[in-house]
């Protein structure tokens, strides 16, 4: 049997008619879990991929009965008031997907479930994963993929990491080890559900026969898991992978959670503590199946024949491109039909999205690649980039040197803005978009938290963002993302008193909301954006200057052509 979810367990989504909400609720109810409700203030009467939504998690019990779960896809700052509301409906086990949850306020969830007798999973969770009976928040991400990745079997995993959890499930299941529940107890330092209670979910599952546990540095999750099985609590076997080995004091490993504080939370002190208790703990990832097969074979548990690790991991999948001979296509189209049909910027969408664009389309795409070509010697970058080539590095090693340094303060606030943006857009659904405005920048200032997309150190009025946002009007693709980002400035104007206006960062981050790119390749259109202007930077530095020069950030001039207007030119 599963553990947390089964086929039989009543799941509320709360936050239904958001992006997220709607798309892994799509997901649950293709793999099979009991989605019976959506909750959104102020929708209740619509319906939601054939899911009635209501105002409240109470409407929604008091109209279809006891509610065993709740799946929170709600913004961070609401997640509080969202799991109160369905803790008092009776809910006994949430599972809260949104990550930046205030510390307090998972606090608050803690001792609030612990009085009414319920539980948590997350914040900053996927979920749960349970092969054959259903999925809880979005691990998978797609149902064909998770069904055909994921079948049941004996071993359980727990796991800090989203991408650990369904890494470690792949495997085991390509080495012929099918999985009894996946459970991702999500990667903040506060979590509702740690390791020990997830093993203690394990113990009384007569399916489990085993359990992997994927940790990280940072809190005690792993040593709690520890004091279990030296108190006897947990007695199956166990084996364990600890992430962030290289890891300083003072360093954060991945989430927000796995951050080593003076003594605590180390490498060496989990490790040592768990193989005390008689763990197995592996020094690789990749030794996790072999470690779960030698366990299993000594519990004289059958595993497959048929599923071997050597049979099974050389055989993947891709939809980008397909090769034959004489014969190359992208996502379906011959490159040489391609060829002269279609810009550069039309044929990086159709490698990202799969789906050739309009013209309209193609055309915003050039200007959004054009935009952030090249902003001078002194961003992050370039100063890398010319450095490296000055070392005597090649282009590769240079032009990489530059694209290293792009990261959260230089080119990395685009994926900020779209998440911004898309909380003032899931706030706007209980209300206007002036009020979702309003709202995310108030919960920004609460927080006295930069508005990312917006003001420049160069500029008070970024002249890409204006020619952006105009040719986006005038091809008739500015829509919900623009709508929001105008509002946003507005707001932050009236709140403070001072106007702040939007960067190119908070164009882009509008812009590709409303051509629909997912919220992960953001800051990529920076990177492949600023790749030619690098490339620019490193050869004029290798063929102008002298090797290994002090190279000031500032002190220098420009000595390029005169100022050019494209439209005097043929």
């Amino acid at each position: 049997m599963a553990i947390l979810i089964d086929r039989d367990k009543h799941v509320v989504v709360q936050g239904i008619t958001g992006r997220e909400g709607a798309a892994r609720t799509r997901l649950m109810k293709q793999y099979g879990t009991q989605v019976i409700a959506g909750v959104t203030p102020g929708r209740g009467g619509e319906m939601v991929e054939a899911v009635p939504v209501f105002d409240t998690v109470a409407a929604a019990r008091d109209t279809l009965g006891a509610i065993d779960i709740s799946a929170i896809f709600v913004p961070a700052p609401l997640v509080k008031n969202a799991a109160l509301e369905a803790l008092a409906a009776g809910v006994k086990l949430l599972v809260v997907v949104p990550d930046r949850v205030p510390l307090y306020d998972a606090l608050e969830l803690v001792a609030e479930a612990e009085a009414c007798g319920a539980s948590f999973i997350g914040p900053n969770t996927l979920g749960v994963l349970s092969p054959g009976s259903g999925v809880l928040g979005m691990m998978g991400g797609r149902a064909a993929a998770a069904q055909e990745w994921f079948y049941p079997g004996p071993v359980g995993i727990t796991s800090r990491s989203g991408g650990v959890t369904t890494s470690a499930g792949y495997y085991l299941a390509q080495s012929g080890l099918g999985l009894s529940s996946m459970v991702h107890v999500g990667g903040d330092s506060v979590v509702g559900m740690p390791h020990a209670e997830v093993l203690r979910r394990f113990e009384s599952d007569p399916q489990t026969e085993c359990v992997v546990l994927c940790g990280e540095i940072g809190t005690s999750q792993e040593e709690m898991a520890a004091d279990l099985i030296a108190t006897g609590q947990f007695t199956k076997p166990l084996i364990a992978f600890i992430g962030g080995k290289a890891a300083q004091s003072g360093t954060r490993f991945s989430h927000a959670g796995a951050i080593i504080e003076g003594n605590r939370g180390t490498y060496a002190s989990k490790v040592a503590r768990l193989r005390e208790v008689g763990a197995e703990v592996v020094d690789s990832f990749a030794d996790i199946p072999r470690a779960a097969q030698r366990i299993l074979q000594r519990r004289s548990v059958s595993i497959p024949k048929e599923r071997t690790l050597m049979d099974n991991d050389l055989h993947w999948k891709s939809a980008i491109s397909h090769i034959k001979p004489n014969e190359i296509r992208l996502r379906g189209y011959r490159i040489d039909e391609l060829m002269g049909r279609i810009s550069f910027s039309q044929a990086i969408y159709l490698a990202l999205t799969g789906e050739l664009p309009s013209p309209a389309v193609g055309q915003l795409l050039d200007a959004i690649f054009v935009s952030s070509i090249d902003h001078g010697a002194s961003p992050p970058s370039a100063m890398a980039a010319r450095t490296a080539a000055s070392s005597g590095a090649p282009f590769n090693a240079a032009v990489a040197a530059g694209l290293l340094s792009i990261n959260q303060h230089h080119g990395g606030a685009i994926e900020d803005s779209m998440r911004l943006i898309q909380g003032g857009m899931t706030l706007a659904q209980e209300g206007s978009v002036q009020q979702g405005a309003e709202a995310v920048v108030a919960a920004y200032r609460q927080e006295k938290k930069r508005l990312p997309g917006f003001g420049h150190r160069v500029h008070t009025a970024d002249p890409r963002t204006q020619r952006l946002l105009e040719m986006s009007s005038q091809l008739g693709i500015a829509g919900a993302g623009v709508t929001m980002l105008r509002a946003i400035e507005d707001a932050w104007g009236e709140a403070s008193g001072k106007r702040l206006p939007v960067n190119v960062d908070g164009a882009l981050a509008a812009l590709l909301i409303d051509l629909g790119l997912p919220m992960e390749l953001a800051n990529t259109f920076f990177m492949m954006s600023r790749l030619p202007g690098l490339v620019a930077q490193v050869h004029e530095e290798k063929t102008r200057e002298r090797p290994m020069r002090s190279i000031h950030p500032t002190d220098y001039e420009y000595d390029g052509p005169a100022d050019r207007n494209p439209t005097d030119e043929n």
